[in-house]
């Protein structure tokens, strides 16, 4: 499965780790399947595959059980995105900013909270900013691949998100689901801002 994403901003972005303009120009978002035993080791080794590359590159790993599908992480990418151009972002790293949008929450530790890396077996989405081609390989040597978890699980969304049955049922009969109601609440978070 190719999760190439193009995805468009038509600016140059501020990256606090990186003084130079941040251009967008690939986005890859992949699916992993992990034991983590030791969260920092887990950081530590992403933080080593940025750090033998690149400055720009920009590698957010995420809980895939928290994620609405592609679609819910290509519009926190681009919302992550936009808060810097806009010098409305909340955070100052890119990666967490992306982070704080999915999750369409307004603190740091809340979004954390959804979306944060957690000691045992864990469903992971990687997404890789401006990253060389070889940083998936780099990650399958270190997690097992699976763009399965990708795919959403609606029991466990409405449970961290806290949307009622009733809502859902609501917007299923409108042809509307869970990803954009999340979608959504991200869009409405730059208006509470």
């Amino acid at each position: 499965m190719n999760n190439n994403t193009n995805i468009n901003t038509n600016n140059t972005n501020n990256n606090s780790n990186n003084s130079n303009n941040l251009i967008l120009n690939t986005v890859e978002i992949a699916g992993f399947k992990t034991e983590i035993a030791n969260i920092q080791e887990t950081l530590d080794f992403i933080e080593k595959i940025k750090y033998n590359c690149c400055d720009a590159c920009i590698i957010q790993l995420m809980d895939a059980k928290a994620i609405a599908g592609k679609k819910h992480i290509e519009h926190g990418i681009l919302h992550g995105m936009n808060a810097f151009k806009r010098k409305e972002n909340i955070a100052n790293d890119i990666g967490i900013e992306i982070c704080i949008r999915i999750s369409a929450q307004r603190q740091i530790s809340k979004a954390l909270d959804i979306l944060g890396l957690k000691k045992g077996k864990m469903e992971i989405v990687a997404v890789l900013i401006n990253c060389p081609d070889y940083f998936i390989d780099e990650l399958n040597s270190y997690f097992t691949r699976d763009d399965d978890v990708l795919d959403p699980d609606l029991s466990i969304l409405k449970d961290i998100y806290d949307i009622p049955q009733k809502e859902l049922e609501t917007l299923s009969s409108i042809d509307i689901n869970i990803a954009d109601v999340l979608m959504d609440r991200t869009s409405a978070l730059i208006v509470e801002l």
